[in-house]
């Protein structure tokens, strides 16, 4: 999950309270991150996002690069990080991961360093809170690493390396570990991997001035078995943690305990509507947030389904219930991201090459069509940075 929220560690832009503050409808600058592997695409693609209308304006590309899949956001909004999902850097089974300077200006991006993942297919990556250091997880290797960022901007060699071990029920698709997400707990204490080949979150205790991860008591939380757990979110009050399980096409709640980082499961929910209760279908959720103001949660569905399902949150038990699913207008909605100020989603639909941008109901949550549509070559992730 590529996102642009600023609450939660589901979403990799960490943006910095002064940046809350900034002007109201000043605009932002959005990057989409994308394939270039037998697509149209060159890279990191870069818009104008005005946030008073949700248009997005195309600036072209910001940087030529392969496979720059994911990405993430500095808290000081200086610097871009994006994840070569490569199987080979250089002479290493290894995917990469590049640092880049971003000139508010343009918006174009410049590369100060990259670094082999130390694993195939890096699918993933995220800042921890302090801006010290990268996290990163490594799809196909099944690893997950963590790296220093020096004051400007570069990153250090690895700090932090675990290679995953193990299986489950799915011999095709859980035949061995598959890192999909990292990301660091409300208060930067733990860190949170969602394995997709185990069905476990795995729970690391972080030590942010280090860049270390050591394993956590208790080690790991379970999903269903098969279920695949993709991408995690955090609820603006620190206290639920919602995973995304690609392979179910469902989110499961689980109550988060800061003092050892353990997750309590609480409720599993479908993200289809009931009306799908005779799909049989493939299931291929995708992406997941929680809006900022913590009243709703986001979910995104691929697999020629192609919606966004809506569910509202108790504010007492952080319980899901769905409440309808969008239609995405476009194929393959990898990703999807809210606006800082919780007024549009922004859907990134790979396979028709297009962004899309819903209002969001403040009251509801529900989403509507502003009918701005952006080509963009397949995209799969979203971040937005304020432009002080």
């Amino acid at each position: 999950m590529c996102l642009a929220l600023i609450a939660t560690p589901a979403v990799l832009l960490f943006a910095s309270a002064s940046s809350q503050r900034r002007a109201v409808n000043k605009p932002y600058l959005v990057f989409v991150g994308t394939y270039t592997n037998k697509t149209a695409s060159k890279g990191i693609y870069a818009y104008r996002f005005d946030p008073g209308t949700g248009k997005l304006t195309s600036l072209g590309v910001a940087a030529e690069s392969e496979d720059p899949s994911f990405l993430a956001v500095h808290p000081n909004g200086k610097y871009l990080y994006a994840v070569n999902e490569v199987d080979h850097f250089g002479a290493r089974k290894s995917g990469a991961v590049s640092a880049f300077s971003i000139d508010p200006t343009t918006a174009k991006l410049t590369l100060i360093n990259q670094a082999a993942t130390q694993g195939d297919g890096p699918c993933q990556v995220s800042l921890d809170k302090t801006g010290r250091n990268v996290l990163v997880a490594n799809y196909g290797g099944g690893s997950v690493a963590v790296f220093p960022v020096r004051e400007d901007g570069s990153l250090a060699p690895a700090s932090a390396f675990v290679q995953h071990s193990g299986s489950s029920v799915d011999k095709e698709r859980q035949e061995g570990p598959h890192a999909h997400w990292i990301g660091t707990s409300p208060d930067n204490r733990f860190a949170l991997a969602a394995d997709l080949g185990l069905d476990e979150v795995l729970i690391y205790r972080f030590n942010a001035a280090k860049g270390t991860l050591a394993p956590g008591n208790p080690p790991y939380a379970k999903v269903n078995p098969g279920a695949g757990p993709r991408h995690i979110a955090f609820h603006p009050n620190g206290k639920f943690a919602y995973v995304l399980a690609e392979m179910e096409d469902s989110v499961t709640v689980f109550a988060y305990k800061a003092s050892n980082g353990s997750l309590s499961p609480l409720q599993t929910v479908s993200a289809l509507s009931t009306l799908r209760k005779d799909y049989k279908g493939p299931k291929e959720a995708a992406e997941i947030a929680v809006h900022p103001g913590g009243k709703f949660l986001y979910a995104s569905n691929r697999g020629g389904i192609d919606t966004i399902s809506a569910f509202s949150i108790d504010p007492a038990k952080g319980t899901l219930n769905l409440k309808n699913e969008y239609p995405t207008m476009g194929k393959t909605p990898r990703n999807f991201a809210v606006d800082p100020a919780g007024k549009f989603l922004l859907a990134a639909n790979q396979e028709s090459n297009n962004v899309v941008t819903f209002r969001i109901d403040a009251i509801t949550g529900a989403l509507s069509p502003t009918g701005d549509v952006v080509e963009a070559p397949a995209p799969v992730c979203i971040s937005f940075v304020a432009v002080k």
